[in-house]
Formats: C-alpha cells, structure tokens, sequence
C-alpha cells in the first residue's frame, strides 16, 4: 500500500505475516500529502497529491526519488484525492479544495495533459469511478454534499446531486454487488 505522511512524504509500506513494513519512503512534496494510489493498470506507478498544490506520479522502477510528472499550475489549492480509472488506462481525476474535479488524459505519461474540469461547489474531498459503468465519478463536497459526475471525452457534466447531509460529505461510494449493475436498475446505489 502507499501511504501520505504530514511532512510531505511518502511510503511504500507491505503488510508480512502480521506486520507492517516500509519499502521505499521518500520526500514527495513540500507540504502535507493529502491523497496518494497506486495505478491500478501500471502498478510501478505512484500518484501523489498535497496541501502545496502539485499533482504528481513517480515510476518505481526508476527509484522513488524519481519524478515523471509534477503539475503545480492546474490545482489553485491543495489537492485532496486522485483516483484512475479501472476503465479507461489513460483517464485520471483529481479532486481539490479549490471546488474543482479535473480530468486527466494520461496517454503522454511524462506529460498528461489536464482536459478538462467542473466546479461542484466545495473542496472535492473524495472521488470514485462507478465500478461498472464507464464515465460515471461520484464526488463527497464537503460543505456542498455529494455529486455524481458524467465524463465523457471533453464533456462533463453533474447528472444528481445530493445536499441534505448535515455534517461534512468527506466519503461516498458505490455499491459493488450484484443489485448495483442489473440492467433493470434505472439508477445505481450510493452510500454517503
């Protein structure tokens, strides 16, 4: 697993036979790491995320202290959670206190190139790609609910959104069983 440390660091920690184990550490940014995943198609790659406002990816092959990618200008404040998606290989999303979800095409992998974004309202906390229909990203808002997004090449767009939450929305996913893909099902089911 991959894990984000306050002063900026991250690790590669391995869980053998009962115990925690740290691979690889290194310092990824300057200021606290908010969000960092393994690529899910390309597990040699690592996606970091920070309160300094960078999105970037390193390749562990090459040592961890090697970037591949750094994006200091997309991202107006911290970045707070990344995920790829299972299906799309070159599709990215980013989310970000600056209220924005932004996309990412990753085919030009020593410089992905940002395609497009959409505000929601409120610090983008976290996102999750649909876990079997494509183009489908749910949102946790913070002070603005929940949002599920449609991505579609350049084209994105918010199709629900929910508000009624009385507290802070800092998590949500989809359901992953069965009922949640069943061609009767006019919408999918969301836990927030």
């Amino acid at each position: 697993m991959t894990v984000g440390l306050s002063d900026g660091s991250v690790s590669i920690v391995s869980f053998l036979e009962s115990m925690l184990e740290i691979q690889e550490e290194w310092k990824a940014h300057d200021f606290e790491l908010w969000t960092t995943a393994f690529d899910i198609h390309q597990p040699n790659l690592v996606y970091t995320g920070s309160d300094d406002c960078k999105f970037s990816y390193w390749d562990l092959t090459d040592g961890p202290s090697n970037m591949v990618f750094q994006n200091s200008k997309a991202h107006k404040m911290g970045v707070c959670c990344i995920q790829k998606s299972s299906h799309d290989p070159y599709s990215l999303v980013t989310g970000s206190y600056d209220e924005t979800l932004r996309v990412w095409d990753l085919r030009t992998i020593s410089k992905p190139v940002n395609v497009t974004s959409i505000g929601l309202g409120e610090g983008v906390w976290s996102v999750k790609h649909h876990p079997y229909i494509p183009n489908l990203v749910l949102d946790a808002c913070m002070h603005n609910g929940f949002a599920i997004v449609s991505i579609k090449g350049n084209e994105v767009q918010v199709l629900e959104t929910y508000k009624k939450h009385d507290s802070l929305a800092y998590g949500a996913d989809w359901q992953k069983g069965e009922a949640n893909h069943r061609v009767e099902r006019t919408k999918p089911i969301v836990a927030i």
